[in-house]
C-alpha cells in the first residue's frame, strides 16, 4: 500500500470540517431514505435479530436479491450459493479482487475509476491496465479496450453506471466488452451500485445479461446508494457458484458478517414496490440538473452525467488547470468542497483539469453552493449562510 496514503475522501472531508465549507466531495446523500425501511430495520432490532447472521447473508435477503435480479433483468440465480452479502460494495469489489486476481495477474478496468480499485489490485499484487473514459455521451474506444489486455488479463473491472463520469454504458458497448471477455476467457467484476440511479430515461443493463457473460459474470450492488443509507454498508455479489465460492472464502476472513438488523431491513426494501426507488432517482434527476445549470451559470465546464451521484465540471473555463489546487483552495475561495478527478486516473495530466461535485445534497444546499460558486470569477467567498440555515454536509 506504499503510495496510495489518505484518501481523498478523507482529506476534503477535513477540509469541511474545519473550514466549515458545503461538503460537495463526498457522495452521501444528507437526508435519509424511506421511512419504511427505517422503521424495518427498527423492528429487526427490536425483534432480536441483533447477534451473527449466516456467512452468507440472511436467506431473506438472500432471496430477495435474488428476485430483484429476476424482476429487473432476468437472471436467474439461485440463493444459496450464488448469491453472497457484504459489507457494502466496496468489501464485494475488494474479496472479489483477492480472490481472482494475484501477482502474475493483470486487472483492466476504465479510467477514471474509483479509488478503491488501484487499492484493491494492489493488495492482491497484480497489475493494473486502465482505458480512458471521455465525456459521459462519448462510446468508448473497443480497440483501446482489446489492447489493454494481455496474455496476464485475468480480470475486466467495469463500473456502470460509473463513477465519477456519470456514464451509463450502453448495450453495444456492453456486447462489445462481452465479445473481449468471451474471446480472452477474462472474468468479468461488475460494479452497479448506481443501478437504479440512471436520468432522462437512460437504462441501465447488467453486464451479465449479455451473450456468454452469465457464467463468466459477478455482479455487485449495494442499498446504500439506491435507498440513500450509505452508511449500512448492505452490499452483495452474484453469479456463478465457483465463482461466488471464491469470493467468499476470501470475504470470511475479511468481516465474515456484518448488519444482521440491516439486512433485515434491505430485504424489506427490495421487496417495496419499484415506485421507491423510481421517485428517488427522479428527485436525484432534478438535483442533477439543479447543480449542473448552477456550474454552468458559475462559469465551469459541465459533463452531464446519465447516472450517478456525481458531475464532473472543467475548471479551464475559470482560468485554472490543476484540479488538485484548485480543490485544496476551494473551501477558502468558494467555501464549498469538491473532489479532484486526477486521483481517479493512473494519466493524471488527462484528468488534471477535472472536479467532481455531488448533487445527493438538499435543494437548498445546492442552491447555496451555487451562489458561493457564483462569485468565483469576481474574487468574492459568497455571503456565508446563518448557523443551523443550511447543512454543510
Amino acid at each position: 500500500m506504499a503510495g496510495f496514503g489518505t484518501t481523498i475522501f478523507a482529506e476534503m472531508a477535513e477540509l469541511a470540517r474545519r473550514s466549515g465549507a458545503i461538503n460537495l466531495g463526498q457522495g452521501f446523500p444528507d437526508t435519509d431514505g424511506p421511512n419504511e425501511i427505517i422503521e424495518a430495520a427498527v423492528d429487526a432490532l427490536r425483534s432480536g435479530h441483533n447477534q451473527y447472521p449466516p456467512g452468507d447473508g440472511i436467506i431473506e435477503l438472500r432471496s430477495a436479491i435474488a428476485d430483484h435480479q429476476a424482476a429487473r433483468y432476468g437472471m436467474r440465480l439461485q440463493p444459496d450459493g450464488e448469491v453472497l452479502v457484504t459489507t457494502g460494495a466496496t468489501e464485494a469489489i475488494a474479496a472479489a479482487l483477492l480472490a481472482l486476481a494475484g501477482p502474475s495477474d493483470e486487472v483492466v478496468t476504465f479510467e477514471p475509476y474509483y479509488d478503491s480499485y488501484a487499492a484493491c489490485i494492489a493488495l492482491g499484487g497484480a497489475t493494473r491496465r486502465t482505458v480512458p473514459l471521455g465525456a459521459p455521451d462519448e462510446p468508448i474506444d473497443l480497440d483501446r479496450v482489446a489492447a489493454a489486455i494481455t496474455p496476464a488479463t485475468k480480470v475486466l473491472l467495469l463500473n456502470t453506471p460509473h463513477n465519477p463520469t456519470g456514464k451509463v454504458f450502453t448495450v453495444a458497448e456492453l456486447d462489445g466488452i462481452a465479445e473481449l471477455c468471451c474471446r480472452h476467457d477474462l472474468i468479468a467484476v461488475t460494479d452497479e451500485v448506481y443501478e437504479h440511479l440512471t436520468f432522462d430515461g437512460t437504462v441501465h443493463v447488467p453486464l451479465a445479461t449479455r451473450p456468454g457473460m452469465a457464467e463468466r459474470t459477478l455482479t455487485i450492488s449495494s442499498a446504500g446508494k439506491t435507498y440513500s443509507f450509505t452508511g449500512w454498508k448492505v452490499g452483495w455479489i452474484c453469479g456463478p457458484a465457483p465463482l461466488v465460492s471464491a469470493v467468499r472464502t476470501v470475504k470470511q476472513f475479511l468481516t465474515y458478517v456484518s448488519g444482521g438488523p440491516l439486512q433485515h431491513a434491505v430485504a424489506a426494501a427490495l421487496r417495496l414496490d419499484d415506485s421507491v426507488v423510481d421517485t428517488l432517482a427522479a428527485s436525484l434527476q432534478a438535483k442533477r440538473d439543479r447543480l449542473c445549470a448552477g456550474l454552468e451559470s458559475a462559469g465551469f465546464g459541465v459533463r452531464r452525467p446519465q447516472g450517478t451521484y456525481f458531475v464532473t465540471a472543467d475548471i479551464r473555463p475559470l482560468g485554472a488547470t490543476d484540479g488538485m489546487e484548485f480543490c485544496r483552495t476551494l473551501p477558502d475561495t468558494a467555501g464549498v468542497v469538491a473532489v479532484p478527478t486526477q486521483v481517479f486516473y493512473d494519466d493524471t495530466d488527462a484528468g488534471r483539469p477535472f472536479v467532481r461535485f455531488a448533487f445527493c445534497k438538499r435543494d437548498e444546499v445546492i442552491d447555496e453552493a451555487v451562489a458561493r460558486l457564483a462569485g468565483l470569477a469576481a474574487g468574492d467567498r459568497g455571503t456565508p449562510v446563518a448557523e443551523g440555515t443550511v447543512s454543510t454536509t
